[in-house]
């Protein structure tokens, strides 16, 4: 699993060319399953939510597009990320390690957390964080990067580790950023292991839904 520190400072380090290398790099298909995921967050209907991992905003300013009603708050660790979200219109931000939130039990109806989980150092006690943090009933939504079945595995994991740290190195500056990002992917649990880790972490009724043949997945929850 991630270790914090790198983690902290490889994002620190590409903050300002994150969203240009994100878009560029998955061919604008993250912009798709953003969507998807507030299509998934509108049929909820909570009045406030957490963007845990926000990043530079892009799903927390998506949401709040789209869904004004919802009140939303993007969490962080790495304030240079937090800073460029802030410019971008995201209002509300607090800078904490998602790990050991300063928050209230049972604060949130919703919590997201996209291309984020990946990156904590331990899955399981961040999903019994997050659980803690949500009230009975409130939902949980991690969209992530993972890896196709059959035979577009080989092709994307060729993908993966030798063509898009070179890209990725190219627009950022940052290859070590990049390789990290493929072992990040191998590593981390799909399918039935994701739901099964949601389970033990005191949430019920995981769906798993592949987007765009498996190479990302939006995975939902209910916390009990």
């Amino acid at each position: 699993m991630a270790d914090p520190q790198f983690v902290h400072d490889t994002f620190s380090a590409i903050a300002s060319r994150y969203v240009l290398a994100n878009h560029m790099l998955s061919l604008g298909a993250d912009v798709l399953w953003r969507s998807r995921a507030v299509q998934i967050i509108s049929e909820w209907h909570p009045s406030n939510l957490m963007d845990v991992a926000t990043g530079t905003g892009d799903l927390a300013l998506d949401i709040c597009r789209e869904l004004p009603e919802i009140r939303v708050l993007g969490l962080d660790f790495c304030e240079p990320m937090l800073a460029i979200a802030r410019r971008r219109g995201l209002t509300r931000t607090l800078q904490a390690d998602a790990m050991h939130m300063p928050l209230e039990n049972a604060s949130f109806d919703a919590l997201t957390i996209s291309f984020g989980l990946r990156n904590l150092p331990d899955y399981t006690a961040a999903l019994l964080e997050f659980r803690r943090v949500l009230r009975p009933g409130g939902h949980l939504l991690v969209l992530d990067f993972s890896l196709p079945d059959g035979i577009a595995r080989g092709p994307y994991r060729l993908y993966l580790h030798h063509i898009l740290p070179h890209l990725a190195a190219c627009l950022t500056g940052n290859h070590s950023a990049y390789a990290y990002l493929g072992r990040s992917i191998e590593q981390f649990p799909r399918g039935l292991a994701m739901m099964k880790l949601m389970r033990q972490a005191g949430f019920t009724n995981p769906t798993h839904l592949p987007l765009c043949g498996g190479i990302a997945a939006i995975y939902t929850a209910e916390a009990r």
